[in-house]
Order: structure tokens, then C-alpha cells, then sequence
């Protein structure tokens, strides 16, 4: 059962702004050095039990309000299944088009070269556009978040970007960088020595901040836990 006692509060950082509300969540800004805001969440509810009778599966299950109401559940599974819809409807109202997952496994990018670019590698969003992401994690491992102090841009590790220079095939110049965005390779990050990742915990609700044109702060790094056959399928929702 997904119920705590109280919530789960994120590191004290200086990236992270701790939040008590759905609507502080929505509107406060972004000022340096917050690049991460986080409602912390103490749910009731069986978010087990509804992963469970989602039954086994492969890859990523989408989960809409049809599917979830038909599930044969406890009292305490509706009030899992009745927190998810109202977190999928407090986000349709902000004009998002959030998606409810149930995550059995991502693909992994088996032929990255040098950068890997799957969801498991530190990584950032980006848009052109102002935009943020929006994460929480209801049951199974919660993603991780990466202090930027704590990481380098793959692309700017000498040896790294040499093999890229060599599967480009030119120079390191204006083209260069466009085959590097292209590739989403200068959007992964590497943990310096002695990084501490941290955990987004369960049932907290973030919004982050990613790469865009009018971002005033450096965008939040962070992945999807490394998962291993057999580990819980996790029940994410994003934006």
C-alpha cells in the first residue's frame, strides 16, 4: 500500500523548492538557483494493488480513465485509481496533456556510440518553446534528479566528444553542434566523481525545468531508475 504517514521531503539543495500546494506548484517561477519544485505527498490508497491487477506485461502500458475504472479493485484500490484521475484532470486543466504509465521496461539504446541516449542516462528536456516537465512516481522505483554542479555534459568530456568528431566525420564546428542536437547528444550528462543522485520519492508531484530559448535557470537533470528483470513495474505519470 502507497499510504505514508507523512510525506516524503526531498534533499535540502538549493535546486529544490519545496512546495504546499497543487496551485504554488503551478504558478511560482523559476529563479536561480531553483531549477526543480516539489509538492510532497502523503497518498492514500493501494497504488500496488492496481498495478497488479493490471497483470504482467512488456514495454510501457498507457492507462486512461476507461481502463482504470474497469479494474476489479478494493476500496483502497478506488482510492488509488481516484488520485491518479485527479491528478490526470488537475493537469488537463492547465491545458497539459499528461500520460499515465505503467512502465514494465524502456527500450535501451543499444547503438548509441559513445552517448548513450535512453531514459537511464542523466539527461535533460528541451523545447523550443517555454515548457516544463512534470513527473510523480505512484508505485515502483521514482526517478532520480542530479545536481548540475554535480555533472558534465557528455559532449564536453574530451574523450567522448573525439569519438563523436570521429562518427561525424568533420570538423568541430557550427555543424558539429547541430549533429550533437540533432542526436540529443548534448542533452545527457555524465555524475562527476563523487555525485550524490537523488531520489523524487513517491508520490511526489514535480515540475521541472528543461532547456528552452527563455529559461532563466540551468534545466533540471535527471533519469529514470536503472531497473533489472524482475524489479516492480513503476506507475509514473508525466507531462
Amino acid at each position: 500500500m502507497n499510504c505514508h504517514s507523512s510525506p516524503p521531503l526531498p534533499p535540502e539543495y538549493e535546486c529544490i523548492k519545496v512546495v504546499e500546494s497543487f496551485e504554488e506548484l503551478a504558478t511560482a517561477r523559476f529563479e536561480y538557483p531553483v531549477n526543480a519544485l516539489c509538492w510532497p505527498r502523503a497518498l492514500a490508497g493501494d497504488f500496488q494493488e492496481v498495478v497488479e491487477k493490471l497483470g504482467t506485461g512488456e514495454g510501457i502500458i498507457t492507462l486512461d480513465e476507461s481502463l482504470l475504472t474497469s479494474l476489479p479493485v478494493s476500496p483502497e484500490g478506488t482510492i488509488a485509481i481516484n488520485t491518479l484521475l485527479e491528478d490526470l484532470r488537475l493537469l488537463k486543466e492547465l491545458e497539459l496533456d499528461p500520460v499515465l504509465n505503467c512502465i514494465h521496461g524502456y527500450p535501451r539504446d543499444e547503438d548509441a556510440g559513445p552517448v548513450p541516449t535512453d531514459v537511464f542516462s542523466f539527461h535533460v528536456d528541451s523545447a523550443p518553446v517555454e515548457a516544463y516537465t512534470w513527473l510523480c512516481t505512484y508505485y515502483g522505483p521514482p526517478s532520480e534528479g542530479l545536481r548540475n554542479e554535480e555533472a558534465i555534459r557528455r559532449v564536453d568530456i574530451p574523450e567522448t566528444r573525439n569519438e563523436l568528431l570521429q562518427y561525424f566525420g568533420g570538423k568541430d564546428d557550427a555543424d558539429f553542434l547541430s549533429y550533437l542536437n540533432e542526436n540529443c547528444y548534448d542533452l545527457h550528462y555524465s555524475p562527476l566523481a563523487g555525485a550524490r543522485p537523488y531520489s523524487f520519492g513517491l508520490g511526489c508531484l514535480w515540475r521541472i525545468a528543461i532547456e528552452h530559448p527563455e529559461n532563466p535557470v540551468p534545466p533540471c537533470i535527471h533519469r529514470a531508475p536503472l531497473t533489472l528483470p524482475g524489479d516492480s513495474p513503476r506507475l509514473l505519470l508525466i507531462s
